[in-house]
Order: structure tokens, then C-alpha cells, then sequence
């Protein structure tokens, strides 16, 4: 049997009738009415208009109903945040990040688990995918975040998420007229490519060999900012992730080309030792990130190009 004549009270005066908000408490009408008018008695008021011939509230029973909202959601409140205690998760959490995600993608990531998380401590390392990796397989990160390939039996994976590269020109470079390009088209160009270990890298490195590509000329760079800032300003055509340039393209700063029946994809992966004793910080942290909302997002503005 319900008895909470408060939530009583409320239910029967947003449903409008006795009848309805017994079937919604499990009470019988009796029931309903007997709770009301003991709060009536206890108050020495009435809360409904007797003489009406539908439920209306009194001027006192309006008042009423205001507080008696207003402290059902407070006992609410309080039963969330003493939930919340009693399931506080707290500690430390190294976490990494290879450049692309550790740039674009963790600050999000962090930000949101420490909203639910407040107790946690949080470091975050940012490198290139290997040297990421590295530290993972050496218990120097609990967990991380990479692009690329990986590659060993050490490490426990899950794929995230998909990211789609794209092919980024400066304005003024001829391809920037073309409506699509060709393999034939990126002959002899000027590439402005990431250091070895980049999991970007790896990919364009794969691609060029696999299209036949010539490289006129390379120039390395050791982060997706740099790549993206010589690309703006003239220096040659690049592979990018669409994360890293996405406000350049809003901003018509840079021109982004198709490629004749590609689309370039790959994963995004969440890793962890194999080996390593999982801790409940680590576990609440993966759990968001494999099961959070915030993916699907991530997925759909990675899908549309759009930016926050």
C-alpha cells in the first residue's frame, strides 16, 4: 500500500481526479480520500472546492501544492545524493592519449568523468600511438586512448568509436579546384606527413604505397596541429584526421577533397594491460567511455564533419 499522503496530495491534484490517481498509487478511492482529508485535518483547511463539480484546488490548497513539490523534489534530491555517496568511486587514473584523440577527443572525456567521478585524480599523457602504447604495456598509463593499429597479445582492446581521414589542401594549391581527386592527381606533390610511431603516419604511409603514389617531397612534423598549421599555410597536402580540422574547414581556412571511391576510415581504440589488476576507478572509466551517449555523439560529428 502507498502511504505518502505529500505525494498523495500531488498526484491527485495533477491528475485532476480521485478515481485516476488511485489506479496510478495501487489505493482504492477510500484510500486516496482518507490521506487527503488527514492532511486537511492536520492543517484545519480544506484543498478542494466542495461545491465544484471537477477537482479545483482552493486558494489554500494551492499553496500547498507549491511546498509540497517543492519537497518532494528535495527528498529526491537527497535520496540521489546519498545514492551517489554510497557509490562514491574514488583514486587515481593515469590515462593517455595518442595525438588526435588526446588533443580533440580526451579533454571531453576527462571533463565528463569528473562531473560523475569528482573523487577521482586524473593524469593524462599525450604522445604519439607507440610511444602510448609503450606505455601501457609498461604499467606506466592505467588505460588510453589511440589511433592505429595495435598490434600485441599484451593489451586488452576495444574499438570506440570510427574516425574518417581526409585529404587536406591549402587554398591557393591547384588541387583545391578539383570537385574530386585521383590517385593520378596526388603524383608528385608536396606531403607534409607526422613522425614515425604516429598512428596517422602509419595509415598515410600504407596508403601512398598502396595507391603508387610519388612524393615529390615530405616534410615531417611531430603533432596533427602542426601538420594542420604548414598545411594553411602552403607548405603541401596532408592526410588528416576530420577532428583536427574541423573549425578550419567551417572557417574556409583550408579545402578538404574527396577521393574517388575511398572513403578512409579506421578505429579509434580504448586499451588497458591484459595483465594488469583492474581497479574501480579504471572500470567506471571504461564504462563510460564504451557505454556513454557522449560516443554517440562523437560518432555523428565525426560522420558529419560538424563541429561542437
Amino acid at each position: 500500500m502507498f502511504d505518502d499522503p505529500l505525494k498523495t496530495f500531488v498526484t491527485v491534484v495533477e491528475l485532476k481526479k480521485f478515481s485516476h490517481s488511485a489506479e496510478g498509487l495501487f489505493l482504492s478511492n477510500p484510500g486516496v480520500r482518507s490521506q487527503i482529508e488527514s492532511l486537511e485535518q492536520e492543517l484545519d483547511t480544506k484543498f478542494f472546492n466542495s461545491s465544484s463539480t471537477h477537482l479545483e484546488l482552493t486558494q489554500e490548497g494551492e499553496i500547498y501544492y507549491k511546498y509540497a513539490k517543492q519537497i518532494i523534489n528535495l527528498q529526491d534530491r537527497a535520496k540521489e545524493e546519498i545514492k551517489n555517496l554510497s557509490n562514491m568511486v574514488s583514486g587515481s587514473l593515469k590515462v593517455g592519449g595518442s595525438y588526435t584523440i588526446g588533443e580533440y577527443i580526451l579533454p571531453f572525456a576527462v571533463t565528463e568523468f569528473a562531473v560523475h567521478y569528482p573523487g577521482v585524480e586524473i593524469e593524462t599523457s599525450i604522445a604519439n600511438t607507440e610511444e602510448i602504447i609503450q606505455a601501457v604495456r609498461n604499467n606506466q598509463l592505467d588505460i588510453a586512448l589511440v589511433e592505429g593499429e595495435v598490434n600485441h597479445t599484451d593489451i586488452r582492446i576495444h574499438s570506440i568509436m570510427e574516425d574518417e581521414l581526409i585529404l587536406v589542401v591549402p587554398n591557393q594549391h591547384p588541387l583545391a579546384k578539383l570537385p574530386i581527386a585521383t590517385s593520378e592527381h596526388l603524383q608528385n606533390q608536396v606531403w607534409i606527413l607526422r613522425e614515425s610511431g604516429s598512428g596517422t603516419r602509419a595509415f598515410s604511409d600504407k596508403l601512398i604505397k598502396e595507391w603508387g603514389i610519388n612524393v615529390r617531397k615530405s616534410y615531417i612534423f611531430g603533432s596533427g596541429q602542426a601538420v594542420k598549421q604548414a598545411v594553411t599555410a602552403g607548405l603541401g597536402i596532408a592526410l588528416v584526421s576530420r577532428w583536427i580540422v574541423r573549425k578550419e574547414l567551417n572557417a574556409k581556412e583550408l579545402k578538404s577533397l574527396r577521393i574517388k571511391g575511398k572513403r578512409l576510415t579506421r578505429s579509434f581504440y580504448l586499451i588497458e594491460p591484459k595483465e594488469h589488476e583492474t581497479s574501480e576507478v579504471m572500470e567506471a572509466f571504461t564504462e563510460q567511455i564504451l557505454g556513454h551517449e557522449l560516443i554517440t555523439s562523437w560518432r555523428k560529428l565525426t560522420r558529419k564533419g560538424l563541429d561542437f
